[in-house]
């Protein structure tokens, strides 16, 4: 029963990513990557969500609570409800720069709006470097749930599933298919947190029962010392790399400024499910399960408490997760090779070459996956470090005049180095997290050096006039693919 509707589910998801391209005929290299910039806010709503909330949800969350306590959940519900009001004024004006230079990947912005080529290539450098680790992330959390849930299903033959729907979605109709699929597994994978929550309180015979004191260890639910210090500085350093790191792929596929507020209103009701998961992970308290390791804390419980049929619906919620997740990643990392890397491809050939960059990193993903996950899984712990150092380069083009090119390259460079450095010495912080410190590097140097050495003006995006995407307003002087150009050696105008 559970392989009939896991197997089943994941049948009817690439039916729903073939039907996303109904009415269409030639793709449009605009259309592939950013859905030719028309998806209305329900829509927006879904994939934003469904790239937010991944099988790291089912499985991390839960397993968070259970091994560290009340220090994990406080940071990871902290960042996300802070990152929602400032999604809320930032998200458009990162939409609003993917339309005036016509981008369709975040190297495309900085690039263009600096008129650099080097910077253009330090940002799609790393982007890379923190995306494949997190796009390979998924197929491991997909061994790791179907393994545990007992699907018939070998690691080799999880991985493969994974890559070729992954596959699949992109090449019918590009992000569109994982914006549709998004739906289909959101409801999935609510059900199957709310089905699971609900049946451990009432097994236990109610919440008391559940998160009373005399069941909930004390040091689960006291937080001081290092351990605060670490929640407080991870939830201002990841809210802010939420939207400046990872979102962009899904913000340059709205249709308005407007698409996009109207859609982040109604994200923090997924925050509901997120009691459920801490039931979950306390009735292993409750019930006195030893799980020997925290990740399967929630298939675990899920797999005593409930029916086949609905832990076949929750193996289908952390497939589809899964597999959601790894193909916006997939396509992200194609679109920045085909575009940015990649100089003199001709528009219409830039189709094809992602989709061909898209296969080529499903199968190394997948490779490395079943022959060097361990060290994977180690870079992934960087990936955040490494997306927030495109933090301070945001801030610059959004909100400052003369910040220069060069600048924002050094500091990227320089918090990429400090991220790293800070990783592998880990030195004693005093609870501070080292993505934060390496981005006030970062921030030092991109401000810093541009303050000793003064440029020309470059207008901020804040300022510039607001325009719908059907205009389709371009940069008028992009940055060119081959060679150079001196950095901030013009100004961009409105």
């Amino acid at each position: 029963m559970i392989a009939a509707i896991f197997f089943g589910v994941m049948a009817v998801s690439v039916l729903v990513a073939f039907s996303a391209r109904r009415g269409m005929r030639n793709m449009s290299i605009g259309e592939y990557l950013v859905g030719g910039r028309s998806f209305p806010p329900w829509l927006l709503y879904f994939l934003a969500v469904g790239e937010i909330y991944s099988i790291g949800t089912m499985i991390g969350f839960p397993a968070g609570i259970y091994a560290g306590g009340a220090s994990y959940g406080i940071w990871f519900l902290g960042y996300i409800l802070l990152a929602y009001p400032l999604g809320y004024y930032i998200a458009p004006l990162i939409w609003r720069a993917g339309v005036r230079y016509d981008a369709m990947t975040i190297p495309d912005v900085f690039g263009r709006h600096f008129r650099s080529r080097s910077l253009e290539l330090v940002t799609a450098g790393a982007l890379l470097i923190a995306l494949v680790p997190w796009g390979q992330y998924q197929f491991i959390g997909m061994q790791v749930v179907l393994g545990a849930l007992g699907l018939p299903i070998s690691p080799v033959q999880a991985v493969v599933l994974a890559g070729v729907i992954s596959f699949l979605y992109l090449a019918v109709s590009g992000v569109r298919s994982p914006a549709f699929v998004a739906i289909l597994k959101d409801a999935m994978m609510t059900l199957g947190i709310v089905v699971a929550g609900v049946a451990v309180v009432t097994a236990a015979g109610g919440t008391s029962e559940v998160f009373g004191p005399a069941t909930v260890p004390h040091e689960q639910v006291t937080m001081s010392g290092s351990p605060m210090v670490f929640a407080l500085t991870t939830i201002v350093f990841q809210s802010i790399t939420f939207y400046l790191g990872f979102s962009a792929a899904f913000i340059f596929t709205a249709k308005s400024e407007r698409a996009i507020k109207s859609s982040t209103v109604w994200m923090p009701i997924y925050m509901l499910m997120y009691p459920f998961l801490v039931a979950t992970a306390y009735f292993a308290f409750a019930s006195h399960r030893q799980v020997k390791d925290p990740n399967t804390v929630f298939m675990v419980i899920v797999q005593d408490k409930l029916p086949d049929w609905l832990v076949g619906v929750v193996a289908a919620g952390a497939g589809l997760s899964g597999v959601l997740v790894l193909a916006v990643t997939a396509l992200t990392i194609g679109g920045i090779v085909s575009r940015n890397l990649a100089p003199n491809i001709r528009p219409e050939a830039q189709r094809r070459w992602t989709t061909a960059v898209v296969a080529i990193f499903l199968v190394a993903a997948a490779t490395l996956t079943l022959v060097g996950s361990t060290l994977m899984l180690t870079v992934l712990n960087l990936t955040y470090y490494l997306l927030g150092q495109l933090v301070p380069g945001w801030i610059a083009l959004m909100f400052f005049r003369r910040v220069q090119a060069w600048a924002v390259s050094v500091g990227i460079l320089g918090g990429v180095a400090a991220s790293i450095a800070l990783y592998v010495i880990k030195p004693d912080l005093a609870g501070v997290n080292a993505g934060l410190i390496a981005v006030l590097i970062n921030f030092a140097l991109t401000f810093g050096l541009s303050h000793l050495r003064r440029g020309p003006v470059i207008e901020p995006v804040s300022t510039m006039t607001a325009v719908p995407a059907s205009e389709n307003v371009t940069d008028p002087q992009p940055a060119p693919k081959g060679g150079s150009v001196e950095d901030g050696s013009a100004a961009v105008t409105t």
